[in-house]
């Protein structure tokens, strides 16, 4: 059999931690930051766990992670 292949724009998003989760960086804090409150940018700051929902199809993005 040949090797699976990583989709690499996965690769560039996730990253898997020691205990196995997978984290990800926050959505929606790119641009159109005006109309945002500080609060809901603050609250965007720093990084989430994938949830439980989405870990198969990221788990098949990232076959050897």
């Amino acid at each position: 059999m040949p090797k699976m292949k990583t989709k690499k724009s996965a690769a560039k998003r996730f990253r898997v931690r020691g205990s196995g989760s997978v984290k990800r960086g926050q959505a929606f804090k790119r641009h159109i930051l005006t109309k945002k409150t500080t609060k809901n940018k603050r609250q965007l700051r720093g990084t989430e766990g994938v949830h439980s929902t989405n870990m198969a199809s990221v788990k098949a993005m990232l076959p050897y992670a």
